[in-house]
């Protein structure tokens, strides 16, 4: 039974950081690609980040370019996402997703990442930022 069970969110002060981890569990970890997602209330689903299953190639939507940090431990069956001088614009419930890769890949288009169509989700983690 393939699952996906996400970790780490919390209450945190304008500025600060969280990591977040996405448990993988019923599947080959290493074929599958690894997304971050985020929705906040009364707003649509949001693609955060993406991480490539076969070169390591990461993603990331604007808004969070250089502040938030995507990896995987295939070792452990676990993707992250580091997330640092965090807004109070950050706050959502944040959900893990996976999708098979493949040749799609080497395309290396960002939008194949960042788009909802994942096979796989996770429960969702809230994290809130706020003083």
């Amino acid at each position: 039974q393939l699952q996906l069970v996400e970790s780490g969110g919390g209450l945190v002060q304008p500025g600060g950081s969280l990591r977040l981890s996405c448990a993988a569990s019923g599947f080959t970890f290493d074929y599958y690609v690894i997304g971050w997602f985020r929705q906040a209330p009364g707003k649509e689903r949001e693609g955060v980040s993406g991480i490539s299953s076969t070169n390591g190639n990461t993603y990331y939507a604007d808004s969070v370019k250089g502040r938030f940090t995507i990896s995987r431990d295939n070792a452990k069956n676990t993707g992250y996402l580091q997330m640092n001088s965090l807004k109070p614009e950050d706050t959502a419930v944040y959900y893990c997703a996976a999708k098979a890769g493949g040749r799609w890949e080497y395309y290396g288009d960002r939008t194949n990442y960042l788009n909802p169509d994942y096979d796989y989700w996770g429960q969702g983690t809230q994290v809130t930022v706020s003083s």
